[in-house]
């Protein structure tokens, strides 16, 4: 039986109730017999899951294994025949969420939070620029208060 070590969309995709898990190069890879086989996207590189009945929907696609100058070669039905894929596919259907239509990953929200929160600090710091450059004490102290007193 081959074990999945690692298995991390590199993006995924929603058309209406298919989500689509596109894999690149170090997000996917397997054990075989203690020996770490790596994903190579040379045919096959995406998964396709019905969100409605949760099936595979693309099983002939072919996903290739490399390591070294040896190759596995696994259709996905066998595949998921032969490998615990199903757990991993659950467990990132999982950790998914809908937003505005498109999936995206708990990571990618938490990095754009941190964008907005930098992005929000720089337009404040701009405004008590332009404050202190026009002498506008009014402004200038309600900025203060909002800022550090969270008024």
């Amino acid at each position: 039986m081959l074990h999945i070590k690692l298995m991390k969309p590199f993006y995924t995709k929603r058309e209406n109730h298919l989500i689509k898990f596109v894999f690149a190069y170090q997000y996917f890879s397997i054990m075989k017999e203690k020996e770490l086989f790596h994903f190579v996207p040379v045919e096959g590189k995406e998964i396709i899951v019905n969100t409605e009945t949760y099936q595979v929907e693309n099983l002939s696609e072919v996903f290739v294994f490399q390591k070294g100058n040896r190759f596995i070669r696994l259709p996905l039905y066998q595949l998921l025949l032969v490998s615990d894929i199903h757990v991993h596919l659950q467990s990132i259907l999982k950790d998914e969420q809908v937003v505005g239509g498109v999936e995206v990953a708990e990571e990618a929200k938490q990095e754009a939070q941190e964008v907005i929160a930098f992005l929000e600090q720089e337009n404040f710091n701009r405004m008590m620029d332009a404050a202190l450059s026009d002498r506008n004490e009014d402004l200038f102290r309600d900025l203060w208060e909002q800022q550090y007193h969270g008024g």
